[in-house]
């Protein structure tokens, strides 16, 4: 399978079954789109007659041939999808549990009107994890990780920083582990950042792996989307603070993550103003809602939301150039060789190696899966007895969505998100149609910001 496109300049052909891009002159581009559909005779006359302006002949036409079978027979044009037979094995393949989003607080200060968690209290439970319940999830993560070596471990919320205390005892917890067990935790931060405050970044900064910082932009968006419980705004509470946390950890292993909505279709100025304030690490994302939400994003925003990235991949190689670049989340690529074949093709491990587990110990596919009880799969002192769901878990891949086997993307999104599939259609082997088409535009900008470095 062949993906072809110009954007910025650039003529790209993806090779999507070997990973390998291309970046071609017209003449080429327009061959390869011929080129296993048309007679070599009919592409020729064809393209003679199209470039007749520019002198292309035929003996150039023979050249670029050979070029092309060169390519084929290297395994970097028209290759076969060799992965679609293997997926049958996937329900027995042996998986080990690699990382736990810890529902530390089902509890907020803040009351985000797009929060899917209910403003991170999940139907009205404000419950807090207590020390025990974590120390028995990294039990848990340790008794079920096989021989993997490095473990990720995600405080999250609602707001984590509510319960704090908990949060210091289990990372002193889980470090007494791993000389044990010869493991080594990823601890993340996850953050509205309204409590932070120095000996709080001094200890993330010690312990934490990553810090994810919720911001979503521009004042008058973040306040109207994020206030606090008393409608008051929040970003001049965590601006400063997020600028802190950013340096002293070295414009690396944080990001600030945003949601952009209906309401803010020009979601690249807020991108910028975050980069104007300084920061490297950004994620600025279209928020995931039933359409019956007015913020919800809309089939007819696509276009609007399209030519954005197409905008912000441009000013992201500009300001490369002029030594003030920044990374975007999204546009964040691996054109060397990527992930291993199971990630590329089922993603995330949402349900298998990935889990979330509640305040008081229930384990579930993901956050998102949070509080639906067909999801829940067990507790971290049972373990998984819901093994029908984990194995349909297993089984969710591009293969398994009808909509996923023949798109140009599938081995970069994986089939994208399945709590976004179910929250939309019921069934987590279905995709997410509007999320399919801003994914598949964030891949062909990444590749060609890649281009234009090369």
């Amino acid at each position: 399978m062949v993906h072809q496109y110009k954007n910025n300049g650039y003529n790209i052909v993806l090779d999507v079954n070997s990973g390998s891009v291309h970046v071609v002159d017209d003449v080429a581009y327009d061959v390869i789109e011929l080129y296993e559909s048309r007679e070599r005779a009919e592409i020729t006359e064809k393209i003679c007659e199209k470039y007749k302006d520019q002198n292309v002949t035929e003996e150039d036409l023979e050249e670029l041939y050979c070029d092309l079978e060169e390519m084929k027979k290297a395994g970097t044009l028209f290759t076969e999808d060799t992965y679609q037979e293997g997926v049958v094995d996937f329900k027995q393949r042996q998986t080990v549990v690699k990382a736990l989003c810890l529902h530390i607080a089902h509890a907020c200060n803040l009351a985000c009107r797009y929060c899917f968690a209910g403003e991170g209290e999940y139907s009205g439970d404000r419950s807090l994890m207590s020390f025990e319940v974590g120390k028995k999830a990294l039990d848990f993560l340790v008794r079920n990780s096989g021989n993997r070596k490095n473990l990720e471990v995600d405080f999250f919320g609602g707001e984590p920083l509510l319960n704090f205390d908990v949060v210091k005892r289990l990372v002193e917890y889980g470090r007494g582990l791993e000389d044990k067990f010869d493991k080594h935790f990823r601890f993340t931060l996850t953050t509205n950042g309204v409590l932070l405050d120095d000996a709080i970044i001094e200890f993330a900064n010690k312990e934490m792996d990553n810090i994810v910082l919720s911001i979503d932009g521009r004042r008058e968006v973040h306040d109207h989307m994020r206030p606090a419980k008393d409608g008051s705004g929040s970003y001049d509470r965590i601006l400063d603070k997020f600028k802190k946390v950013a340096e002293s950890r070295n414009q690396t292993k944080y990001y600030v993550r945003g949601t952009f909505t209906h309401y803010n279709l020009d979601f690249v100025e807020d991108v910028l103003h975050l980069a104007d304030e300084g920061f490297k690490q950004i994620s600025v994302e279209p928020v995931v809602a039933g359409p019956d939400e007015p913020y919800a994003i809309r089939q007819e925003d696509i276009p609007v939301i399209c030519d954005g990235y197409d905008r912000l991949a441009k000013e992201m190689i500009q300001r490369e150039k002029e030594g003030r670049g920044f990374q975007f989340f999204h546009y964040m690529i691996d054109l060397t060789g990527g992930p291993c074949v199971y990630k590329r093709l089922s993603g995330c491990g949402s349900g298998t190696e990935y889990l979330a587990v509640t305040p008081w110990g229930d384990l579930y596919p993901c956050h998102q899966f949070v509080g639906n009880e067909k999801f829940l799969l067990g507790n971290v002192e049972g373990g998984i007895v819901n093994t029908a769901i984990r194995d349909e878990f297993k089984l969710c891949n591009v293969y398994a969505k009808e909509e996923c086997r023949n798109c140009f993307a599938k081995f970069y999104c994986s089939g994208g998100c399945a709590a976004n599939a179910y929250n939309m259609h019921g069934d987590i082997n279905k995709t997410y149609e509007v999320g399919c088409e801003l994914q598949k535009k964030r891949i062909e900008c990444a590749i060609m910001i890649q281009a234009a470095k090369s």
